[in-house]
């Protein structure tokens, strides 16, 4: 699933390409694709795009009329700061807030290019006047990515109003708060969107990885120094896939996503040269390298292993 540096860089993206156009149309291709009845979409037609925003694993993209400044004050856009480009809304816009899920993108359609029509084809598109469009799609047949349409302040409503804090904004102290407040597997930690919010699989992996911490480590017991450990690896984590991003020119597939142990089970630990292993759920693999977070323990399974600092 596409986490903070994805979306992020990928609201950058389509801000660049889009900010000011004018939506045309919105229009739902599959019946679960709009996630909201109220307020509509066709409430946003003749508005001009006025930022596109990232919250956690959500792409907000904000409406306006026309009459509207888009400038908030101080010669730069409210969209300069994605969590805080999105708040205007009420009176003033609309807040699409778009959820990718697994596999789902929002794909630019460029004018002149074929519109779909059938959810196989993709679940909702914008079309703007000047013809250039987006395209949400999702591969697959569970069809879980979708749209809500918000006024005000959408990060007081779902799916936003349950969220934790981005991790990229929690620092050492306010860490040490949530995992003392929430004492958990750290890996389990991590991922959890109503604790920290914009972490998935990956980063998990990568962030524990690089602050050598194992990843069922009790976050209720940990101590200042891996509170801080884990706090820099998050944001180093995140910046380096970030840059590695804003290099493409559209959304990374996770097989290009830069990692040092995620999805490497058997190949060397790029920093101690140990196999990367893994515990193994039905659902995804947790990884991990023995000499560099376990002391050289290896986890046998996911319901026998210890705790490991």
């Amino acid at each position: 699933m596409p986490e903070i540096p994805e979306i992020r860089a990928h609201a950058e993206r389509l801000e660049k390409l889009a900010a000011g156009e004018v939506l045309k149309r919105f229009e739902p291709l599959s019946f679960t694709a709009l996630k909201t009845a109220s307020p509509q979409p066709s409430d946003a037609v003749g508005w001009p795009l006025r930022s596109v925003g990232q919250r956690a694993k959500f792409l907000l993209l904000r409406f306006a009329p026309p009459s509207q400044d888009a400038d908030d004050g101080d010669g730069q856009t409210a969209a300069n700061d994605s969590r805080a480009s999105n708040t205007k809304g009420g009176e003033d816009g609309l807040t699409f807030v778009v959820h990718l899920m697994q596999g789902g993108r929002l794909r630019v359609l460029e004018p002149g290019a074929k519109r779909p029509r059938r959810p196989r084809d993709g679940l909702a598109r914008f079309e703007f006047e000047s013809g250039l469009g987006l395209l949400l799609t999702e591969p697959g047949t569970q069809k879980r990515a979708g749209v809500w349409v918000l006024a005000g302040d959408p990060t007081a409503a779902e799916p936003l109003a349950g969220l934790g804090p981005e991790a990229t904004d929690i620092d050492a102290a306010a860490m040490a708060e949530l995992m003392s407040a929430h004492s958990a597997r750290l890996h389990n930690f991590l991922r959890d969107q109503r604790v920290i919010s914009g972490l998935g699989r990956r980063l998990a992996n990568e962030i524990c990885h690089r602050a050598k911490l194992s990843p069922f480590a009790p976050t209720g017991r940990m101590d200042t120094e891996g509170v801080e450990a884990v706090v820099a690896a998050i944001g180093s984590v995140v910046e380096e896939s970030l840059a590695a991003e804003r290099e493409l020119p559209q959304m990374s597939r996770s097989a290009e996503r830069p990692s040092a142990v995620h999805s490497r089970t058997g190949e060397s630990c790029p920093v101690c040269g140990d196999v990367v292993r893994a515990v193994e759920y039905r659902d995804y693999s947790v990884n991990y390298c023995a000499g560099c977070q376990t002391s050289g323990r290896v986890l046998a399974d996911n319901t026998t292993s210890k705790f490991l600092r």
